[in-house]
């Protein structure tokens, strides 16, 4: 049988498709599992999962899927439903497993909306490790590179304190949360979670690039050609972009338009070292993109702001009024209670029936058992 993996022994990785089928089948007769990844999103241009850490409440493995790349044995029981998969800030990961390997979860704990949910401040799996046992987390290895081999004996005991004490922190919560009747608010939204993916991005790299708002016409054609040059760099490199020339760089290239060398030297975090290998491409990019017509060049879609209804903004203050008060009396911050998006949903939709609040986008069943009539009794004032 497959030797398990505890934080006292010798880090042992698993690497062969029979191993981790003898893993998929022993946590697949347990009730309860933690679960956790390692990505290398700083390190290199597409993304993807390094290492899988599971754990029971006796044994951890660290699964390596840069090794075995079939995973399928992980698919039972990471997806039955009689198995309850312990994570912390799960959403990410959730979508990176579907990307990467089709795996799905089905039976989700997340120990961060939990705590979040009996009312902490401080929910971080660290905060929470120290505060409940007195674990300290060591966070040496939070931005390594992952899909780096071999995996020091130090960097596979840091992956394990990830999951290895994650069980008994999800025993108290699930504890704390039967006792303030909240459970059920903690299924709904991780049931959601659940069906998290990735989606693809398409169009123009502008579009999701932070500070391209301030650009218009020409400029944000410069910026552009721009992006795009150093995504190609990134993917020849195999370098996160921001790693090959700063988006701050970029930006401020794009508005000051360089035509030579000299130019291109003088702007904000443009090294000598990028200035060698990407000075000319940078002025050739430039260069092209003077070149567009004027009617072809880009332009941000400007939504237009539609005016709130009579009273919107009324019923708006009414409730965070309320929502203040109620967060108050429940020990919960307000933007767990009901962040903003969704009272000025109401306020907009400004519902007169229970059955309506269902209607609005973002509403769960839970705010509505717990609030619905408060809702509407407030909406009532205005």
């Amino acid at each position: 049988m497959i030797e398990s993996l505890k934080q006292t022994e010798v880090c042992k990785i698993i690497t062969e498709f029979d191993k981790l089928a003898e893993v998929a089948e022993i946590i697949g007769r347990e009730t309860e599992i933690a679960v956790d990844l390692e990505m290398d999103s700083l390190h290199n241009y597409c993304e993807k999962v390094c290492l899988i850490q599971v754990s029971t409440r006796t044994n951890s493995w660290l699964i390596d899927p840069l090794a075995l790349k079939d995973l399928s044995p992980l698919a039972a029981p990471f997806y039955n439903p009689d198995i309850v998969i312990a994570m912390h800030g799960a959403d990410y990961d959730i979508r990176s497993m579907h990307r990467d390997f089709g795996l799905e979860i089905n039976n989700l704990f997340d120990t961060m909306i939990a705590s979040r949910f009996i009312g902490l401040t401080e929910f971080g799996l660290a905060a929470l490790l120290k505060n409940r046992f007195g674990i300290e987390l060591n966070k040496k290895f939070q931005k390594a590179d992952w899909s780096k081999r071999p995996l020091s004996g130090e960097m596979c005991a840091y992956a394990v304190a990830d999951t290895s004490d994650l069980l008994p922190l999800y025993d108290q919560l699930k504890a704390e949360l039967i006792q303030k009747g909240r459970l059920t608010w903690l299924e709904e939204e991780c049931r959601l979670v659940c069906q998290a993916r990735v989606s693809e991005k398409d169009g123009p790299i502008f579009h999701s690039f932070k500070g391209a708002g301030k650009l218009k016409g020409r400029n944000l054609a410069i910026l552009e050609e721009l992006l795009q040059l150093r995504d190609q760099q990134a993917k020849e490199m195999d370098r996160p972009p921001f790693k090959v020339i700063s988006g701050e760089t970029l930006l401020e290239a794009a508005e000051k338009r360089p035509r030579s060398l000299s130019d291109l030297s003088s702007i904000k975090g443009m090294t000598p070292g990028q200035l060698q290998r990407h000075g000319e491409a940078i002025l050739m990019a430039v260069s092209s993109a003077m070149a567009i017509p004027e009617e072809l060049l880009p332009h941000i879609p400007r939504q237009h702001k539609v005016e709130p209804a009579e009273g919107t903004k009324e019923r708006i203050k009414q409730l965070k009024d309320w929502r203040q008060e109620k967060s108050r009396l429940l020990g919960l911050e307000p933007g767990v209670l009901a962040p903003n998006w969704l009272l000025e949903g109401v306020a907009e939709a400004n519902p007169v029936k229970v059955e309506s609040l269902g209607e609005i986008s973002g509403m769960r069943n839970w705010q509505i058992e717990l609030y619905g009539k408060d809702l509407l009794a407030e909406l009532a004032l205005v």
